[in-house]
């Protein structure tokens, strides 16, 4: 795939980010910018993802791409429909095309990136990284566009130094926070061996987790915090909400925004028109 071009703010070209949806049960996220239309993981029936798109004016036929982070269902569900139906190319590695080629067998067009890799995606460059979590070749990302760097941290079960790294340069950040660790110890609907494998350093990050990875990525270009992923009964959007914005104004950190994804319904889209650099 094509190197990485040199990156420059270019406050006249808006770039328009949602989260369409981010939950245990299903995950995507749309960015649009002057070339590319890509949705950031599949997690939603193909009827879900075309709802979502229609509520924001957009259409699944206009996608230049679908980005994939890993295998897991709530990441790729809607590819049956979006990849192999529409013909949407699918950009992953390649133990995660083999995974997913196992689960629907329909012809796709992938795009295989090497993980570790930056490649472009129309005027979207996109580093591609490794994170601990429990499937095959999990990655997160770094997308550069014209208008500023949105980072996606999901699935992880820790944050190696790194991933810190390769986000640092974010202004945007999509970072999970699963799990209240008190919460999940409570459930009793979970067996323990379930409860510890989303608590390994291969499982999923809890609200303090978040806010560990938070606080050591709060650099001046960071302002917004999209915490995402969040288990709809071991943990509450305010709850996660408060554990990392308390986390970062006790650095003194008071300049980000922290929202916490739904799983139902997108969030309002963000625009980015030239974030500055301070």
């Amino acid at each position: 795939m094509p190197p990485l071009a040199a990156f420059t703010y270019n406050p006249s070209v808006p770039v328009q980010f949602t989260i369409l949806g981010s939950g245990s049960t299903g995950n995507c996220a749309y960015l649009e910018t002057d070339e590319v239309r890509l949705l950031i993981d599949a997690g939603f029936s193909g009827r879900q993802i075309r709802q979502r798109l229609a509520s924001i004016e957009r259409a699944p036929e206009r996608l230049t791409g679908i980005l994939i982070t890993h295998e897991h269902s709530d990441h790729t569900q809607g590819l049956k429909i979006l990849a192999a139906k529409l013909g949407i190319p699918v950009y992953c590695n390649r133990l995660t095309r083999e995974a997913i080629e196992r689960q629907i067998s329909q012809p796709m067009d992938f795009q295989v990136f090497s993980t570790g890799s930056t490649f472009d995606i129309g005027d979207i460059s996109v580093e591609a990284f490794s994170v601990p979590h429990d499937a095959y070749d999990p990655v997160g990302f770094l997308l550069h566009t014209g208008s500023g760097k949105i980072g996606f941290l999901t699935d992880l079960g820790h944050a190696t130094k790194m991933i810190v790294e390769r986000v640092r340069l974010a202004n945007v950040l999509v970072l999970e926070a699963n799990y209240d660790r008190q919460l999940l110890q409570d459930d009793t609907r979970r067996p323990w061996s379930t409860k510890q494998r989303i608590m390994s350093r291969h499982g999923h990050l809890s609200n303090d987790g978040a806010a560990d990875v938070a606080e050591q990525i709060a650099t001046d270009n960071l302002r917004h915090i999209f915490l995402g992923h969040l288990s709809s009964d071991c943990n509450d959007p305010e709850l996660a909400r408060r554990t990392v914005t308390e986390r970062l104004e006790k650095a003194g950190i008071t300049h980000i925004s922290v929202q916490t994804a739904s799983q139902t319904e997108p969030l309002p889209t963000l625009t980015l028109d030239g974030i500055p650099t301070p």
